[in-house]
C-alpha cells in the first residue's frame, strides 16, 4: 500500500461557509491536492501524463463529514493507493487538523482515458513501476 501525508494545508477564510467551517464542497479540491501531491512525491507528473495523451478524470468521488475543519486549521491530507491501478485508480483520503483530530476521511476513483478518443486506457506503465515497490511483499 502506497501512503503520502501532504504538508499541512491552512484553510483560507474562502474556504468556509457563514459558519466558519470548511465549505463542503472544498473537501473535492483537498483530495485532488492531495493526489496530485502524492504521486508528484512519486516523481510522476499529472502533466507529463496529458501531453502523452492520458487524462485521469473522476469517476466517483465520496466524502464523510466526521468533524468541522475551520478557518485558519492547518490540515494534513494522507492519501493512500490501497491495490495497483488497471484501467481505474482509487484514492483513499483522511484529512487531519493541527491537532491531530480526525475531520474527513473520502475516497476517489479515476479512470485512465485516452485524450484523443475518450476510450478508457490502462494505467500508465510508468505510474505502474513507480507504485509497484509498494505492493511487493518480501518473505
Amino acid at each position: 500500500m502506497f501512503t503520502y501525508d501532504v504538508p499541512p494545508i491552512r484553510v483560507r477564510y474562502a474556504d468556509t461557509d457563514q459558519m466558519g467551517y470548511v465549505y463542503y464542497g472544498n473537501y473535492a479540491r483537498y483530495y485532488e491536492i492531495g493526489r496530485v501531491e502524492a504521486l508528484r512525491s512519486l516523481g510522476f507528473h499529472y502533466k507529463e501524463m496529458e501531453a502523452s495523451g492520458v487524462m485521469m478524470p473522476v469517476y466517483e468521488n465520496r466524502s464523510r463529514y466526521l468533524r468541522p475543519a475551520r478557518y485558519d486549521d492547518l490540515l494534513t491530507i494522507r492519501v493512500s493507493i490501497q491495490e495497483m491501478p488497471g484501467v481505474r485508480i482509487v484514492f483513499h483520503y483522511d484529512i487531519y487538523n493541527q491537532n491531530g483530530e480526525h475531520l474527513n476521511t473520502g475516497e476517489t476513483t479515476l479512470v485512465f482515458m485516452m485524450t484523443v478518443t475518450g476510450r478508457l486506457t490502462k494505467s500508465p506503465a510508468e505510474l505502474n513501476e513507480k507504485l509497484k515497490p509498494f505492493f511487493e511483499t518480501t518473505v
